[in-house]
C-alpha cells in the first residue's frame, strides 16, 4: 500500500492516505471567529487527503478554552466559509470536528453561569481563561431534558457546517435520538 496513492471513504474521494489529525490552535479572533490567519493554516496543510479541524464549539455552552472557533453564530460560519474556501481552491478536503468541553469550562466563559456537565463532579486542577489561571468549579450536572438540548446544539453546529459551503456533505437529520 502507498501512502500516496488516492482512497475512497464512505462517498469521498481523497487524493492520498494522510490525515491531518485536530490539534486545538486557539488562533480564532474574539467570539471565536475563525479568520484569515486559521484559513491560510489550514489551506497550507490542503495537500493532506483530509483535514480534520480543530475542536469546534456548538453553543456559547461549549466553550472552555479562549479564542478556540465556533459555528453557532452567523460570523462564526462565515469566518468557516473562508477557510473551506481556502482549502478547496487548493484541492484539499476539510472535515469539522464538534465539541462541547463539558465540566471542563469556567464561569468566566459563560456569563457567570456555571459550566454543564452529565454530572456534579468538580475537575482537579485548573484552566486558562482570558483572566489567567482558575481553579475549576464544579459544574451543573445536566437534567434529561437539557441533554436534549445539547443534542440539538450538535445537530445545529453540523447544519451550520453543513451550509457554510461544504462540497459533497449531505446532511439528513435524524428522526430519533
Amino acid at each position: 500500500m502507498d501512502l500516496f496513492s488516492p482512497i475512497k471513504i464512505g462517498n469521498y474521494p481523497l487524493q492520498n492516505r494522510i490525515f491531518m489529525a485536530p490539534m486545538t490552535r486557539c488562533r480564532s479572533i474574539m467570539n471565536n471567529v475563525p479568520n484569515e490567519m486559521m484559513a491560510e493554516y489550514y489551506a497550507q496543510r490542503a495537500s493532506a487527503g483530509l483535514i480534520i479541524t480543530e475542536a469546534t464549539q456548538i453553543s456559547t455552552r461549549g466553550i472552555g478554552y479562549p479564542y478556540t472557533p465556533g459555528i453557532h453564530t452567523a460570523k462564526q460560519v462565515e469566518g468557516w466559509k473562508k477557510v473551506t474556501q481556502a482549502v478547496h481552491e487548493r484541492g484539499g478536503r476539510i472535515f469539522l470536528q464538534l465539541w462541547h468541553v463539558g465540566r471542563i469550562s469556567h464561569p468566566l466563559y459563560h456569563g457567570g453561569e456555571f459550566p454543564v456537565a452529565p454530572s456534579a463532579i468538580k475537575p482537579s486542577g485548573s484552566i486558562y481563561t482570558y483572566e489567567g489561571m482558575k481553579e475549576f468549579v464544579t459544574p451543573h450536572a445536566l437534567s434529561i431534558g437539557e441533554i436534549q438540548t445539547v443534542i440539538e446544539q450538535y445537530v445545529q453546529g453540523a447544519k451550520m457546517r453543513w451550509k457554510q459551503g461544504s462540497t459533497g456533505l449531505k446532511f439528513t437529520e435524524p428522526t430519533a435520538i
